[in-house]
């Protein structure tokens, strides 16, 4: 029984992968702000940015707009791993630190909840020296159809 739950997990990480380097190949905005993928599992997503220059707004501390979008990113390559087309239907955050040009940004969202067509996403942004910089929540809707074609 084990063995077969085993495959079971092996397959549904492959194919979070899988819809992790499709979405990613189209997603222009999130590679332009520089961010990368470092961890995909079934419900759960890890992303890194560098905070740049010109990131940066007139307080000398990274613009919340491109924190907001790396955990926003975060959030849809952790809902979208199954294979579903997965959108927001809302979120919000709160900012708790402030974040300098040259941070290493990496925000971490993980499935609280899904059921149905709805999902409630966390995701921590964290500085390189694991400070905490925001916290995020994202609320998913299901749509129609798959992210890539069905593997079957």
């Amino acid at each position: 029984m084990d063995e077969l739950a085993g495959e079971s997990d092996h397959a549904l990480q492959e194919l979070a992968e899988r819809v992790a380097a499709a979405m990613f190949a189209d997603d222009r905005a999130s590679q332009m702000m520089g961010m990368r993928i470092t961890r995909i599992e079934p419900g759960r997503a890890e992303m890194t940015m560098t905070v740049r220059a010109d990131m940066v707004n007139g307080h000398d501390t990274c613009h919340g707009g491109f924190i907001f979008t790396l955990a926003d990113s975060a959030f849809a390559f952790a809902c979208n791993g199954g294979n579903q087309r997965t959108v927001a239907s809302g979120c919000s955050i709160e900012f708790v630190a402030p974040a300098f040009a040259g941070d290493v940004l990496t925000a971490i969202a993980v499935e609280r909840s899904a059921s149905g067509r709805t999902g409630v996403y966390d995701i921590d942004v964290l500085n390189q020296r694991g400070e905490k910089i925001a916290f995020f929540r994202g609320k998913s809707y299901r749509i129609k159809g798959p992210v890539i074609p069905d593997p079957a």
